[in-house]
């Protein structure tokens, strides 16, 4: 059974939705250990929301219940976020509703800005940290990578993607309203991740040309060479945050990067254009903007405080995303309800092949040995071997259908329940069906 336990920016507040994202790398593996009947978890960690996939093992009792009880003890062993402060702060979905919730995360239409394209690479990174960590299965495998499809069709065949819009540019449009001549801003960018890169790119559509990039983590010059930039060192860093009239911030780091003391100016010290009012010493008309796209935040939120400083983090863009483009909208959602109800019924189909193979073995075993008789008899011609494997294939045809129709239903425990009645055998574990045979009746 699939499980989804989700909290995300539609029911847990942003500070919470931080503290979850500090440290989510632990909690699949930690699930994992912990929980016998847990074959497999893949936890999605962004910037609006956090959510932990699980398999659990069908025949256990409250399998449901046990797997909610189980996430909620692994998040708070790893994070350090107590299981009762997550209270009506997370929704469940099971069973085929995991599907389609999981297909629109990746289609960004859970999303704050609806489509937004960044979703979608994070859904697969989250796969891939599962497989490092050795936490994913069968079932996880097949649903993440139909949700990456499922993606790329809402993409294709939708206007979705071109009506959506990522965080970086929402936030850039609200900080047009502040910001007369992008090529007059002293950009400063922090970080050198995929969100610098879109960022960056955002900044030179817009007409930035001044930019320097720092890295918390040394990377600056890596990044800075590569893109064609000025690179900042350690030592100069605060110097260049007092002297930028934009900072961006989207670094990975688990503490804020960017604080009061990186912002203050000695006195007599006024920002790029800024005149000094020499009665006071201060800026007559400091200006500065910070934006912080990071999750957990890269920016300590007391710089707000500061004169002439005006700080946009992904709470306030939260409250500034446009309204959905309804008609896109309502064709992506079509789109992943149809490949949601694909997922359900191959599912469904594969579930039953241990079943229709064991019946097929049982009914070909019985062939076979007839056969040999007949042949011990006489059967030179080959004329009574012909009959009765025709009988048989006709004999298979009505069970194989009818099993296949039970399981789209949801029934394919009843098709296993009745072979075992009737014939007193009992179906092979999915992954011991032979390949060949699972393919013939598919």
């Amino acid at each position: 059974m699939l499980l989804c336990v989700t909290a995300s920016h539609k029911t847990a507040s942003f500070d919470l939705l931080e503290r979850l994202s500090r440290t989510p790398d632990g909690v699949a593996p930690t699930l994992v250990e912990m929980t016998p009947c847990v074959q497999g978890a893949v936890v999605l960690a962004t910037c609006n929301r956090f959510e932990a996939y699980v398999e659990m093992d069908e025949p256990v009792t409250a399998a449901g219940a046990i797997g909610v009880e189980a996430v909620l003890e692994a998040v708070e062993s790893v994070t350090g976020v107590p299981a009762s402060e997550l209270d009506g702060a997370y929704t469940v979905h099971a069973g085929r509703r995991v599907a389609e919730h999981l297909f629109s995360v990746a289609s960004g239409l859970e999303s704050v800005v609806s489509g937004e394209g960044e979703i979608a690479g994070q859904v697969r990174r989250a796969l891939k940290s599962a497989r490092k960590e050795g936490t994913t299965s069968p079932e996880l495998e097949r649903l993440f990578q139909r949700a990456s499809q499922a993606q790329r069709k809402v993409k294709n065949v939708t206007a979705l993607g071109r009506a959506g819009r990522s965080l970086v540019r929402l936030a850039l449009e609200l900080a047009d309203s502040r910001i007369v001549d992008w090529s007059a801003e002293r950009v400063l960018l922090v970080g050198t991740g995929a969100y610098a890169a879109v960022t960056l790119a955002t900044l030179r559509e817009r007409g930035a040309v001044d930019i320097s990039v720092y890295s918390p983590s040394g990377r600056a010059h890596i990044f800075a060479a590569k893109h064609g930039l000025r690179a900042i060192s350690a030592e100069d860093y605060a110097r260049t945050a007092a002297h930028s009239s934009l900072l961006i911030t989207c670094t990975s780091a688990t503490e804020p990067v960017l604080g009061i003391e990186h912002l203050q100016r000695p006195a007599g010290l006024a920002a790029v254009g800024c005149p000094v009012d020499p009665s006071t010493g201060a800026s007559a008309s400091h200006h500065q903007l910070v934006v912080d796209l990071g999750m957990p935040r890269n920016v300590d939120p007391a710089v707000a405080s500061l004169d002439g400083v005006a700080l946009l983090d992904l709470e306030t863009i939260r409250l500034h995303a446009p309204l959905e483009e309804l008609q896109a909208t309502d064709a992506a959602r079509t789109v992943v309800r149809e490949a949601a109800d694909t997922f359900h019924v191959v599912g469904a189909r594969q579930s039953v092949i241990p079943s229709v193979v064991a019946l097929r073995s049982h009914i070909f075993t019985l062939l076979e040995s007839e056969i040999a008789r007949a042949r011990a008899r006489g059967d030179e011609d080959g004329k009574v071997e012909q009959a009765l494997r025709h009988l048989s294939g006709v004999l298979l045809h009505t069970p194989t259908a009818r099993a296949h129709e039970l399981a789209a239903a949801g029934r394919a425990d009843e098709f296993a329940a009745a072979i075992s009645a009737l014939y007193g055998i009992a179906p092979a574990a999915a992954s011991d069906a032979d390949d060949d045979s699972a393919s013939s009746i598919a």
